[in-house]
Parts: C-alpha cells; sequence; structure tokens
C-alpha cells in the first residue's frame, strides 16, 4: 500500500518522548503525569516528539487526509503505583484489518489482520508480554475505542477522555 509508505515518511520524523505545559521537551517519564500535554497533529509535526497518544492523533489525521478512516484505541492496565498504557490505530483496507503502530518501536509498521477481535488480541497479548511483563491483573486490563480528543489535553483529562469511549468487549467482536 503506497500510502502507508507516505504515512510512515512523515512519521519517521517523530521521534518518542513528550512536551510539558511549558512547552520543554522530555526523553523520560519523569513528571508526566503531572506536566503532560497532547499535542495536536500540528504541534507534533512541529515539535517532532511524542508518545503514543500524540502520535496516534497525527496518525489520525494523516490516514483521514488520505480518505482511510482509524479507529483509536487505548489499552490500560489500572494498578495502585501506575497505570501503563498504549493507544493505537487500527484501519480497514481491501477486506482486511491492519493495526499501524510507529510509537511503540519494537512493534513498529503494518501488521495485518483477517478481523478486529484478532487485532485486538495481538495487540493485547504483545502489551500483557512486553509492557507489563505478563505481571498483570486481567480484571485490571481494560481496552477502550475513543474518538477524537479536544485539544491539549492534561494526562489526566486524557484518561476520561478514552475512558468515556466504548469499553471493548473482545468476545462481543
Amino acid at each position: 500500500m503506497d500510502f502507508v509508505r507516505e504515512i510512515d515518511a512523515k512519521m519517521i520524523l517523530i521521534q518518542y518522548g513528550w512536551v510539558d505545559s511549558d512547552g520543554g521537551k522530555h526523553n523520560d517519564m519523569a513528571y508526566f503525569a503531572e506536566k503532560y500535554v497532547l499535542q495536536m497533529p500540528d504541534q507534533l509535526l512541529e515539535s517532532r516528539l511524542g508518545v503514543c497518544w500524540d502520535q496516534v492523533e497525527l496518525q489520525r489525521k494523516l490516514f483521514s487526509d488520505i480518505g482511510v478512516t482509524t479507529r483509536s484505541f487505548f489499552i490500560v492496565h489500572y494498578d495502585e503505583d501506575k497505570c501503563p498504557t498504549h493507544t493505537f490505530g487500527i484501519f480497514e483496507y481491501d477486506n482486511k484489518i491492519f493495526w499501524y503502530e510507529h510509537a511503540w518501536a519494537t512493534m513498529r509498521g503494518q501488521h495485518e489482520y483477517d478481523n478486529l477481535k484478532n487485532a485486538i488480541l495481538d495487540v493485547r497479548g504483545k502489551f500483557i508480554d512486553d509492557e507489563l511483563n505478563n505481571k498483570y491483573n486481567p480484571q485490571n486490563l481494560v481496552i477502550y475505542e475513543y474518538d477524537a480528543p479536544k485539544k491539549n489535553l492534561s494526562c489526566s483529562e486524557f484518561y476520561k477522555h478514552c475512558e468515556k469511549g466504548k469499553q471493548i468487549q473482545i468476545d462481543s467482536l
């Protein structure tokens, strides 16, 4: 798919990190919960530094610009100390389902599936293996499908936005 190569050419410019509410750039996660601000696609293209939350919004725009609709998902493992998350985009093309990933370096690229359930199960399994190191409570692992967020949400506002989305019940897919 030529359009994916075009999107890759823009996404490759983006490094993993985040921009704080004062415009400071960070490569570590210290103070993320207190100072993070969601960047909109134009801001991310300018800063060239964003976490998956920012990058999925840029992907949403880039795919939309070429007429391909993406669906955005937020996976979170709720626990008392920290709540690891990942956002990811899925699109349909030629009767196939694709997970397009840039932020998660070891998963970067396009992954093809026969259906949405298999795509969600694959991302979930990789999140459990790689991000949670297989240490998790299945009842605390939740996936939401969410709509495009408003501009410049804080960390807690972004969580709340995603949690207002549709909770995915994998068995119902």
